[in-house]
């Protein structure tokens, strides 16, 4: 499958799935989010000791879904943009902003145009770029994503990205005996790594016609090499011990909506990392 269509295959995936996922009752909970206008999510909870004070702080959020963590980082003091390509996506986020009453500008665009498409409207460049967790992998090159961050940063600005570690990415998830096997690629290949999955992350009745998925992973090395190259200063690099969904069977959950392997497992392998940078002044 050449890269054209494994990001179509993936737009039609990602298109279809947006109602699924904003519907009331699943894991996102947008419901919370219009009740509760104090609440942030859980991702951006755990990144926030990161972050640090947000005020007055203009930021861009690639890859924001849904929207749950661009408007938990504007009610934590940002302004803040959304950046996705799904127009169905897209349509929910600006829903989910508007009822909870919080202002988030909102494009479409990929890695491909993404500096161009807000060079056009008049955007400028943030003083953060966020990507949240699970994005990456949908990136066919990790460093057309580094050189796009490095493009929409002002001087002097910062990049936090929290995702799942290369290593979990190339686990079988399937396996039910507790053993940690490789399975799929660490690094990063021209070609993909094709899912054929019926469902989707959330609990749904909804009968999917798009079940196809293509995924790249791209080991923890690639990621920095590609960081350095685009000009950026690398200020933080950690490996955590959780990640945000139960990606093996025998995961645990613990506290702040986050999933780790029990017992001694826990410290086998990293499950997400945080890398932190920012642009030279």
């Amino acid at each position: 499958m050449d890269e054209r269509a494994a990001v179509d295959l993936n737009l039609a995936n990602w298109d279809e799935r947006a109602v699924a996922h904003s519907a009331p009752g699943t894991g996102y909970q947008l419901e919370q989010y219009t009740a509760d206008p104090a609440k942030v999510s859980d991702v951006v909870a755990f990144d926030a000791p990161r972050l640090g004070d947000l005020t007055g702080v203009r930021g861009v959020h690639l890859q924001c879904h849904l929207g749950t963590d661009t408007l938990s980082l504007a009610r934590l003091g940002a302004r803040m943009t959304g950046v996705d390509f799904s127009p169905s996506v897209l349509e929910q986020a600006r829903s989910l902003a508007s009822r909870a009453g919080t202002g988030v500008d909102y494009h479409q665009a990929d890695v491909s145009d993404g500096a161009a498409v807000l060079a056009a409207v008049g955007a400028g460049r943030y003083d953060l770029v966020y990507t949240g967790i699970g994005a990456l992998c949908w990136l066919p090159r990790i460093a057309d994503w580094a050189q796009l961050v490095a493009d929409l940063l002002a001087p002097g600005g910062r990049l936090l990205v929290r995702d799942g570690h290369p290593a979990l990415l190339a686990l079988d998830h399937d396996r039910t005996d507790g053993e940690l096997v490789l399975a799929f690629p660490w690094f990063e290949r021209p070609e993909p790594t094709v899912f054929d999955e019926p469902g989707t992350y959330v609990e749904t009745d909804h009968v999917f016609t798009h079940t196809r998925s293509a995924e790249w992973n791209h080991g923890l090395g690639e990621l920095v090499t590609a960081v350095l190259t685009a000009g950026l200063q690398v200020t933080g690099l950690e490996e955590h011990r959780s990640i945000p969904w139960q990606a093996v069977g025998h995961m645990v959950e613990v506290p702040g909506g986050e999933w780790a392997l029990p017992g001694d497992a826990a410290d086998r392998i990293p499950l997400s990392f945080t890398l932190q940078a920012r642009k030279p002044a």
